[in-house]
C-alpha cells in the first residue's frame, strides 16, 4: 500500500471522529446554559426580594406581570455574549470567560436599569431585585459553563478539530495543554511535521499522521478550520513559506511563538506599520489594579473575621481534645520583598514533631528521598486525627487571616516558603517576591501535594507573570471545591 492511500484511510479515520465536532454545539450548550443561568439568577431574586417583610417593600414592585413583560430582554444577554465572543469561546481561558461574562452580564443589566428609568415606569420594578439579579447572574453565569464542560467535555464531540503543526517539545506542549484543558475547547486530532522519524507515532493518543503538505488535505476531507502552529525554532523564511501556504486553507491559524516566559494572560497585539508587537502589560506596576486587589482582601477578610469568629473557638477546642499542645502555630516565612514574617496556622502537628520526624526517617529511610524532594509525607506520623481533617479541608490555614489584616499576605497569591525553600525557587525566588504570599493560590487549586514542587515553583511564577484581579476571582471560585473535597491535601 502507497503512502498516499495510507494517508487517505488516515483521513477518513479521522473524518469520522471529527466532522462532528462543530462549534455550533459548543455555541449551542453555552448559550442555553447562560440564558438558563440568568432566567434562575432573576427568578431567585425576584422570591428573595417577595419574602421580604412588607412594610420594606412597596406593593406595587412586585408585580408579577411587570417581570414577566421582561422576558424578551433575556435574549440581550446571549448577544452581549456572542459579541464577547463567548460563542463558541474556543480559545478562551476560564480566567478570560469570566473577565467577558462579568462585563458582558454588567453591561445588560446597565443597559436595562437605564432604560427603565428613562421610560418613567422605574416605580413599578424593584431597584433590590434588579441588583441581587445581577449579583446572582455573575455568580451563576461562569458556574453553569463550568458544569457544561464537566458533563460534556470528555465527550468526543466536544470542542473544535484542530491540526499541531509541530511534533517536537513545544507540539508535544500544546497538545498536552489542549487534551487536559477543556476551558479551551479546541481538540487536536491529528500532528504534522517534516521529521520522516516522527510519522506514524503518536502524542497523548494524537497520531503524527505526515509531513506539513498534508494540510491541505486535512481541510478538505475533514473539515478541519484550526491550525496550530507549534514550531518555534523554524527560520523565519521557511515559518513564512508554511503560514503562507496555510493561511487560505484554515479559518483559524494559531502561531506559537517562542516566548516561553513572558505573560501570557492580557497580552495584546500592536500593530507598528506593519510590525506585529506584543503589549505585555506589567499589572503589578498599576495603581488600579492594586487599588482592586486591595479592595478585595478587604472584603474577603471581613466575611472571613465573621466565619472565623464561629469557627475558632470550636476548631480550638477539638485540637486540645485530641492532644497536647497549643492550639496555634507560627512559623516564619518569607514574603513580598524577601521579609520575614510569623505566618499562624492551627496546630495539626504532636508536640515533639521534630523528634517523631527524624525516629520515622530512621526507621523507614525508603521515605527520606520524598521527603527531601516535597518537604513532605502522604503519611506523615506527625499529624494529628484532627490535625489530617483541618489540613484536608484547609481549615489549619484559617488564621492566617490576621496575617492579610497586617498587611503580611493576601488572601491570593503564592503559598509562603520556608528558608530552606529559597534555595528551591532558584531563579524564580525573585518573582515570588514581588507579590504578597496568599492563604490560596494556583498552587492550592491545582491539586496541592499531588503536584510536585517543580510544578508548584513553575505556578507560582505563573501566577506573578499573569497576575490580575480576574486571576484572583477565579483562584477563589475553584478554592471552595477544592477546599469541600480535599483534593491533594495531606
Amino acid at each position: 500500500m502507497s503512502n498516499a492511500n495510507i494517508r487517505e484511510i488516515d483521513i477518513y479515520k479521522i473524518g469520522d471522529t471529527t466532522f462532528l465536532a462543530e462549534s455550533w454545539i459548543m455555541s449551542g450548550l453555552y448559550c442555553l446554559s447562560d440564558l438558563a443561568a440568568i432566567f434562575f439568577a432573576v427568578l431567585l431574586a425576584y422570591y428573595l426580594r417577595k419574602w421580604t417583610p412588607e412594610f420594606l417593600l412597596p406593593p406595587s414592585a412586585l408585580v408579577t406581570g411587570a417581570y414577566i413583560e421582561l422576558w424578551p430582554a433575556i435574549f440581550l444577554f446571549a448577544l452581549a455574549y456572542l459579541v464577547s465572543g463567548l460563542y463558541p469561546g474556543v480559545g478562551i481561558t476560564a480566567v478570560e470567560e469570566l473577565r467577558r461574562t462579568f462585563i458582558a452580564t454588567s453591561l445588560v443589566f446597565t443597559i436595562l436599569s437605564v432604560w427603565i428609568f428613562l421610560s418613567r415606569v422605574g416605580f413599578i420594578y424593584s431597584r433590590a431585585i434588579f441588583f441581587i439579579a445581577w449579583i446572582l447572574a455573575l455568580l451563576f453565569v461562569p458556574l453553569a459553563r463550568a458544569a457544561i464542560r464537566y458533563f460534556f467535555g470528555s465527550k468526543s464531540w466536544w470542542g473544535v478539530s484542530a491540526v499541531v503543526m509541530g511534533a517536537a517539545k513545544t507540539g508535544a506542549e500544546i497538545v498536552k495543554i489542549l487534551r487536559n484543558t477543556k476551558a479551551l475547547g479546541i481538540k487536536p486530532v491529528a500532528i504534522l511535521d517534516d521529521d520522516l522519524e516522527k510519522h506514524g507515532k503518536s502524542i497523548e493518543g494524537v497520531p503524527v499522521m505526515g509531513s506539513l503538505e498534508l494540510a491541505p488535505h486535512l481541510v478538505k476531507k475533514c473539515n478541519i478550520r484550526w491550525a496550530i502552529m507549534a514550531m518555534p525554532g523554524l527560520d523565519r523564511e521557511r515559518l513564512l513559506q508554511v503560514w503562507e501556504e496555510n493561511a487560505s486553507y484554515f479559518h483559524h491559524v494559531i502561531y506559537i511563538p517562542d516566548l516561553f516566559g513572558f505573560a501570557s494572560l492580557g497580552v495584546l497585539p500592536r500593530d507598528f506599520g506593519g510590525i506585529l508587537g506584543l503589549e505585555v502589560r506589567q499589572q503589578l506596576l498599576r495603581s488600579g489594579p492594586k487599588i482592586a486587589k486591595a479592595i478585595m482582601d478587604a472584603i474577603v477578610a471581613a466575611v472571613a473575621l465573621v466565619v472565623s469568629a464561629l469557627l475558632i473557638p470550636f476548631i480550638a477546642l477539638l485540637i486540645k481534645l485530641d492532644s497536647k499542645g497549643p492550639v496555634f502555630y507560627k512559623q516564619t516565612r518569607y514574603g513580598k520583598g524577601g521579609k520575614p514574617f510569623k505566618a499562624w496556622k492551627f496546630r495539626t502537628m504532636v508536640e515533639n514533631a521534630d523528634v517523631v520526624l527524624k525516629e520515622y526517617l530512621a526507621m523507614h529511610p525508603e521515605l527520606k528521598e520524598e521527603w527531601d524532594r516535597d518537604q513532605k509525607l502522604r503519611d506523615d506520623p506527625r499529624v494529628t486525627h484532627v490535625g489530617k481533617f483541618l489540613r484536608k479541608t484547609s481549615l489549619d490555614e484559617l488564621p492566617q487571616i490576621f496575617n492579610v489584616i497586617k498587611g503580611e499576605m493576601s488572601v491570593v497569591g503564592p503559598r509562603p516558603i520556608v528558608q530552606n525553600e529559597i534555595e528551591k525557587y532558584g531563579k524564580y525566588y525573585s518573582l515570588y517576591t514581588k507579590v504578597k504570599p496568599g492563604i490560596t493560590g494556583l498552587w492550592q487549586v491545582s491539586g496541592r501535594n499531588d503536584v510536585s514542587y517543580e510544578e508548584r515553583v513553575a505556578l507560582d511564577a505563573y501566577y506573578v507573570r499573569n497576575w490580575s484581579v480576574w486571576l484572583d476571582l477565579y483562584i477563589l471560585a475553584r478554592t471552595v471545591p477544592v477546599a469541600l473535597f480535599g483534593k491533594g491535601a495531606y
